[in-house]
This record gives structure tokens, C-alpha cells and sequence, in this order.
């Protein structure tokens, strides 16, 4: 779409949509939205977003006919031939949904620069030269850690009662990158700000969404005696592997990831760390109708309603929404903070500095793609999650988690 049009676009749009809430313009120039999906509605991380662009379009009065959804768009060049495809058709603003679809939409920016690309959960935004490419993820370790704190609150329950001696906890993640340590080891502090002695557990699947895989880990880790276990992956099934456990008798319960978890672990499921994925997209898509300068990276926390966790669970330990409360209200007033230093060590220090190297890698990872500033990341006494950019970076191990795979 060349320039002119696209400002004309804008102007318009951006009439339209004051407050927010008005009807979108449905004629000819309408806004016309691109969706890029690793997934579908069955595959618990693609149905947030789903949602979370159902969402937006309900905020700003963008009607159905000015989205176009692409499902279950693997991650190669089918991606880039979606992305073409898309603006192709008009579309001015495109989202893709994971990481590994992000050069492929960096090398459709290049050729389309009239068109805004947005790929969720990456990290080059800031660092490409494009000023037509987003990154966006919401503060994600924060739901992690409250959803740790729910986990905490059962394990010292059982361990209370008797019922349960060591704080051995499982994890399921997908694979060793930051953003699934970040997850893991704030969901790990959340538990030891209940549990002070808890040990975890790490299994990687090396998928995304694999039900087998991710049974199989929970199923592993349970044998090895964890009580409860967590994930970073996209299916139902560690949930409903733990669940048959405990319907067998054994004590094991279950935190899940982007959704609600209840239909397929009633009793073994406490809560989900969730992301309120309509937050970033409404704030995206309201920079770019109203016209304005967007940022290279868009992230938000429970100070913006992006995070949240599920509604608790049957089996939840007696005082974990008042726990859960406090914790929120000090994670808003910024009296908490998940990686406070003080609250875990690295090869047995408390860490003063740790740096991080903005720069990206190329897709094979054997070079430097984008040259990035390096930054310390810790002052204030805590590492600054997601302040530099969007996409997590505390990829540091800390003692008391161990990766089995």
C-alpha cells in the first residue's frame, strides 16, 4: 500500500475511533487487519490471543469483516508468504503470534514498509533499523510468580498436615530459552516466598504444544516425587496427566499456563498464569489508528490489567485469595519486585550485576544479525524483567532449580 494512502488511512481512522468505542469505518479505506497463527482455537496459547484479538475489536468497534485470520501458519516461509499475502490484500497492520515467525515478518517489513508488522514475543523491534516492525509481551513473570505463590500455599499445606516432607517441585517447559526460565524461576520464587527450602525440577519437551511430550515430563517428575507441577507449554496434557494421578490416589496437583485449566483437572488444578493479551493489542492497534509514533515495544503488567491468573481452583489451600490479593497490591505499588535479589542466589552469591547483550542472533544463531546495546539489568536491588525491551532476558539459573533435559 504506498504511503499517501496509508496516511489518508490513518486520518480517517483516527476520527472515527476517538474514545475508542465508536463504530470503525466500514467502507472502502476501512482499517484491514492481518492475524498470522502458529495455532488454532484448540491450542491453549493461540486461543489467548484469539481471544485477547477478539478483545481489542470489541474495544475500538473493528468489525469482522476487517480482520483476516490465518491458522495454524507453520514456522518456515509459509509465514513470509502469509505476511505477503496479507498486505497484499490491503491489510495495514499484521500480527504474527510466535517467536519463531519473526524473521519472516522482519523480511516482509522490508518490503512493505507502508505496513506495520507485529510480531509477538520477539526481540528485534528495537534493534532491526525498522520502524514498521513491533514487538509485544506482556509482564508475564509477574502471573508466574502469584500463580507460584497459590503453589507455595498448597505445598506448605501438605507439608503442614503431614502429608507431604520434602518441597519437591515439577516443571514442564517447552525449551531452555529466557523466556521460559524467566517464567519458571519467578514461578519458583513465588513458592519460596511460602516455602523457604522448595527445590524444583525442569523437564524440556523441545515443542511447544506436544500433549504426549508434555505427559510424559509430568508424568517423569511425579514419579521422581514432585508435588506439584508447573509448565510452560501450550497443552492440556501435564494438567490431565496430574489429575489421573491423583485420582489414583497419589498427592500431586497441577499449575497450568494460558488458560483455564478446571475442565481437565477439576480437583489437581489450582490456577493458570494467564496473559491478557487484548491489553497489548488494543493499545497497539490505538497508537496506529490515532496515528501516533509506536514504540518499538509494547508490555504491560498487573498495573495494566495484561496479567492475571484463573479463578482458583476447589483444592486451593485455605487463604490463598487473600495471599494472592496482598501480593498483587504489592507487585501495583512496586513494593515487590519478582527478582529481588535478595531472594535467590547464583552458584551460591547474591548477584550485584548482570549484564545482557541487546544484540540478535541470525535464524541458524551462528552469527550477530542486529548489533544491540548491552545493559545492566540489575540496580535498585532487583533484575529489571522486560524494561529494555519487551520479550524476557533473565535467563539466569539460579540454586534450587535443576534441568533434567
Amino acid at each position: 500500500m504506498k504511503k499517501i494512502i496509508a496516511l489518508v488511512l490513518v486520518a480517517v481512522l483516527a476520527f472515527a475511533f476517538i474514545g475508542c468505542a465508536k463504530t470503525a469505518d466500514t467502507g472502502e479505506d476501512a482499517l484491514k487487519i492481518g492475524v498470522i497463527l502458529v495455532g488454532d482455537e484448540n491450542e491453549g496459547y493461540t486461543y489467548a490471543h484469539i481471544e485477547g484479538i477478539k478483545g481489542a475489536m470489541a474495544n475500538l468497534g473493528i468489525t469482522d469483516d476487517q480482520v483476516i485470520w490465518k491458522y495454524s501458519i507453520p514456522e518456515d516461509e509459509t509465514c513470509y508468504d502469509t505476511a505477503v499475502d496479507l498486505a497484499e490484500q490491503g491489510c495495514s497492520i499484521i500480527f504474527s503470534n510466535s517467536y519463531s515467525h519473526q524473521s519472516y515478518m522482519v523480511q516482509a517489513a522490508e518490503e512493505y514498509p507502508d505496513v506495520v508488522f507485529c510480531p509477538a514475543t520477539g526481540d528485534t523491534a528495537a534493534v532491526c533499523g525498522l520502524d514498521n516492525v513491533i514487538n509485544f509481551f506482556p509482564y508475564t513473570y509477574e502471573s508466574r510468580y502469584v500463580s507460584g505463590v497459590v503453589a507455595g500455599m498448597k505445598l506448605k499445606e501438605l507439608m503442614d498436615a503431614g502429608t507431604v516432607t520434602d518441597p519437591y517441585i515439577g516443571y514442564v517447559g517447552a525449551y531452555p530459552y529466557a523466556e521460559v526460565v524467566s517464567g519458571y524461576t519467578a514461578f519458583f520464587l513465588g513458592i519460596k516466598s511460602i516455602v523457604e527450602d522448595a527445590h524444583m525440577d525442569v523437564i524440556y519437551t523441545n515443542s511447544w504444544f506436544d500433549m504426549t511430550k508434555e505427559a510424559e515430563a509430568a508424568n517423569t517428575l511425579m514419579s521422581k516425587g514432585c508435588v506439584i507441577i508447573g509448565q510452560h507449554a501450550d497443552s492440556t496434557g501435564a494438567p490431565s496427566a496430574v489429575q489421573a494421578k491423583l485420582d489414583a490416589g497419589e498427592v500431586h496437583y497441577s499449575i497450568g499456563y494460558n488458560v483455564d485449566m478446571l475442565s481437565v483437572a477439576p480437583t489437581a488444578a489450582l490456577t493458570s498464569a494467564q496473559n491478557n493479551w487484548s491489553v497489548l493489542y488494543t493499545d497497539i492497534l490505538t497508537a496506529f489508528i490515532n496515528g501516533e509514533d509506536m514504540k518499538a515495544d509494547y508490555s504491560g503488567g498487573y498495573n495494566e490489567d495484561a496479567v492475571m491468573i484463573s479463578a482458583l481452583g476447589e483444592s486451593c489451600a485455605e487463604g490463598t485469595a487473600e495471599k494472592v490479593e496482598e501480593v498483587i497490591a504489592g507487585l501495583k505499588d512496586g513494593s515487590l519486585h519478582v527478582f529481588d535479589t535478595a531472594t535467590f542466589t547464583v552458584g551460591g552469591e547474591t548477584l550485584t550485576s548482570s549484564t545482557f547483550d541487546f544484540s540478535t542472533m541470525n535464524a541458524d544463531y551462528t552469527a550477530v544479525q542486529y548489533e544491540g546495546p548491552t545493559e545492566e539489568c540489575i540496580f535498585d536491588g532487583y533484575f529489571h524483567e522486560s524494561e529494555f525491551r519487551s520479550a524476557p532476558y533473565f535467563a539466569l539459573r539460579i540454586d534450587g532449580i535443576t534441568e533434567l533435559s
